[in-house]
């Protein structure tokens, strides 16, 4: 699992175990890794270039150090992670982030509460295994966010993703811990035991994970450098060929007009030439290009329709429910639809 990079960091804190003796299994597929490693890359780019009026609403759970003259502390993010647990074994699929109150630093049940319940109209099976957090390891404050999930599983799983570059080091950056009850000077305390884990991955994952590999530049420059490199490549390649499509052009309109002879080999050359591309003036390319785009366009529309369907449906449910907690009315009219 995760070691700590830094030497202060390899003392093991008081709020943790050496190993969990619960006996599950933990299955983890990559996806909760992109994710979460997406989380704190968004979050530390933005506290890169702060805004210069902070909204007051929803901020992203991170945080920082708040001298001006120190240099600011790595963003912690927060999420939650779901799956499936059967029986012993506990498989954790996917996660989603979490927003924290920007004034207290409590946890928005509201926004969890919205997110579980569109989790639970794509994923009816999956439900709350826990949370993840970012950092070189577990913090004092930790045990708070882990007691506020307790309500939703009684015995949540904390995954902790470690942010540090570590070249030496061969294993995921990636600790799950789970909960015990131990009694430590005479009183009962709730402490972390790290747990061991296997990386589970399904076909769909396995090909994302292959591609975004291969998006990663070789060389150790940045992801837009490279595309940048990518698209100028292409625009000289469009570049020559549209001037060598005009020095035919070109030729072929000078032979036309006598100012050269005529050559049968080099027409024959550039008669097969026009016939390997298609014929983007035929009839049957109007057709079939027509069809695709009526039928993208009656997509469209269908989208718009049942987006529009699902606004109106909203709608007429909050006024029956406004309709309903509202005294009776005279004239004895019922709920609206």
């Amino acid at each position: 699992m995760s070691t700590p990079s830094d030497p202060a960091a390899s003392a093991q804190p008081p709020s943790t175990a050496a190993t969990s003796s619960s006996g599950l299994t933990f299955k983890l597929h990559p996806l909760v890794i992109v994710n979460v490693s997406d989380h704190y890359t968004r979050v530390k780019a933005q506290a890169s270039f702060p805004a210069e009026t902070p909204s007051p609403g929803k901020a992203q759970a991170s945080c920082s150090a708040e001298g001006s003259s120190a240099p600011a502390e790595p963003p912690r993010v927060f999420g939650c992670v779901i799956g499936v647990q059967r029986g012993r074994t506990v498989e954790i699929f996917n996660s989603f982030e979490l927003v924290l109150d920007p004034v207290t630093g409590t946890l928005e049940r509201a926004f969890l509460e919205k997110k579980l319940e569109l989790y639970k109209k794509v994923f009816p099976e999956f439900y709350v295994l826990g949370w993840y957090s970012t950092g070189s390891d577990v913090q004092d404050t930790d045990i708070l966010m882990h007691k506020a999930l307790m309500d939703i599983n009684e015995s949540p799983v904390y995954l902790l993703l470690n942010p540090a570059i570590n070249h030496s080091q061969k294993d995921l950056p990636v600790t799950i811990y789970e909960s015990e009850l131990h009694v430590i000077d005479g009183g009962p305390q709730l402490i972390f035991v790290k747990s061991n884990y296997t990386i589970e991955t399904v076909e769909a994952e396995r090909i994302s994970v292959d591609h975004v590999a291969h998006l990663k530049p070789s060389d150790g420059g940045s992801a837009a450098t490279q595309l940048a490199a990518h698209l100028t490549g292409i625009h000289s390649a469009i570049k020559m060929l549209n001037s060598r499509v005009r020095v035919i052009q070109q030729y072929l309109g000078a032979m036309q007009k006598g100012d050269i002879p005529l050559d049968n080999s080099l027409l024959r050359q550039v008669s097969s030439l026009v016939r390997r591309l298609p014929a983007m003036e035929s009839e049957k390319f109007q057709d079939d290009f027509l069809t695709e785009y009526n039928d993208t366009l009656l997509m469209t529309y269908l989208a718009m329709f049942t987006n529009c369907s699902s606004t109106m449906n909203e709608l007429v449910e909050k006024f029956n429910t406004t309709y309903e907690r509202s005294p009776a009315r005279r004239g004895g009219r019922g709920a609206f639809m």
